[in-house]
């Protein structure tokens, strides 16, 4: 038994399945989870002393690498001034400039500290100005595990939520509408029969907990149109897509400008920061000027406030984002190159820096679609590159992170990594 292994036995006696969140338990793809000691650049390292090329970057916000010195440098020198006050700093402030200098839809932004908390208070608000209780999201998109939002879709292309947890009431979940992504026309038909009770709209722009999934050209741009009609909030969940595809995150690709915007991972530069932000009118619903209470003791806190603004600086600079979807490309072809070789059947989906290996199907436009593949294939594939010094999301419905630590001898390793193991693979 290895020193991880021996740790995760220890780690089952005193949290729930040894974790403390499902996924690192490696439910998906068998085996023990690696307990992570420390990082540095594109690398982390085991309590056994292995080195892994890590494409999780803790599920998206390390796009500068693991212990860059721009961020460790403000965290010691914020660390010094002392760790958290619940009272304003001036650098809450110089955040909220920043994040609405490069998103203009933020004209006021909450700082909280986590993505979940974001996206709870963001609906909060919706439904608050709109006078008007339904939500509405999308199937396959992930919004964190407030009660509300643990719903999944059932049976048609629309249906009233039902609880995708133990312990969420059913009367909770009624209150949630589920569509289909990048399909309009079940929109259209929750507002065709909801419409006047419909508070906002949520989804991820980009969908990125099915896996890497791109919206089709005109569905975000009908999102747009059809809650205007209604009068109804469109929300993006940006957690994950703001300051990772573009500075100005999905909305900026896109040209469009949602209602509110719910913002996390790489906003804090690794550290626990979240946000939620919007327009002017929306905003000032929130407590202390209007009657939305929202609160949290270690909002804003300094730490984290520093390590986001040294982040967003370092990304502001000319050509970072052509700098990382080049290296993003480079990956996705290499792939590419090494699946027509071997002729296995799979598909990847990529955005800027962020990508997704389907196995088994030929294209995914849909949650539906990703839900077809071969998930057995992706834990063979899981655990090969693990064994070569390969670090991927334990899970198929992820999408894996290139980070400008990531060299290029790092990214020729992973190609040739998935070459010996496709072509083994096809030997039998």
């Amino acid at each position: 038994m290895d020193k991880s292994e021996k740790i995760f036995v220890r780690a089952q006696r005193k949290i729930p399945g040894g974790v403390n969140s499902p996924v690192r338990a490696w439910k998906s793809v068998g085996g023990v989870p690696r307990m992570v000691t420390r990082g540095k650049g594109s690398y982390i390292y085991d309590a056994d002393g292995q080195r892994y090329i890590d494409f999780v970057a803790s599920w998206g916000p390390l796009i500068l690498g693991h212990a860059p010195p721009e961020i460790l440098l403000a965290l010691k020198q914020s660390a010094a001034n002392g760790t958290t006050f619940g009272a304003p700093t001036e650098g809450e402030v110089e955040l909220a400039e920043l994040v609405s200098r490069f998103m203009p839809s933020v004209e006021l932004l909450r700082l909280v500290s986590s993505g979940t908390e974001a996206t709870m208070s963001a609906i909060r608000l919706a439904r608050a100005f709109t006078r008007r209780t339904k939500l509405v999201k999308f199937d396959g998109c992930y919004h964190g595990h407030s009660d509300g939002l643990l719903v999944k879709a059932g049976s048609g292309v629309a249906t009233l939520g039902l609880p995708d947890s133990a312990g969420v009431p059913t009367a909770f979940a009624r209150e949630t509408l589920t569509a289909k992504y990048n399909d309009i026309s079940s929109l259209q038909r929750l507002f065709s029969q909801y419409g006047k009770t419909i508070a906002a709209v949520i989804v991820e722009p980009i969908c990125g907990n099915m896996g890497v999934i791109l919206p089709e050209p005109g569905f975000l741009a009908a999102l747009r149109e059809l809650t205007q009609r209604h009068g109804a909030l469109l929300i993006f969940d940006e957690v994950i897509t703001g300051f990772r595809v573009a500075l100005g995150g999905a909305q900026e690709i896109f040209k469009i400008s949602p209602d509110l915007t719910c913002l996390g991972k790489i906003l804090g530069g690794g550290l626990p920061l979240a946000a939620f932000g919007g327009r002017r009118d929306v905003m000032n619903l929130l407590a202390p000027v209007g009657p939305v209470y929202q609160a949290g003791t270690l909002s804003g806190n300094p730490l984290a406030v520093a390590a986001g603004l040294t982040t967003l600086r370092l990304l502001s600079r000319r050509g970072t984002y052509r700098y990382l979807a080049a290296k993003g490309k480079r990956l996705e072809d290499g792939f590419s190159n090494v699946l027509k070789k071997t002729a296995i059947r799979a598909t990847i989906n990529r955005a800027g820096s962020m990508l997704t290996i389907f196995f088994g199907v030929d294209k995914v436009q849909s949650p539906d679609d990703a839900r077809q593949c071969d998930r057995q294939m992706f834990a063979n594939f899981f655990h090969s590159m693990l064994a070569q010094g390969i670090y991927l999301p334990p899970a198929p419905f992820e999408a894996m992170f290139v980070s400008l630590a990531h060299s290029n001898a790092d990214l020729d390793k992973t190609i040739l990594a998935f070459d010996r193991w496709a072509s083994a693979s096809k030997r039998g």
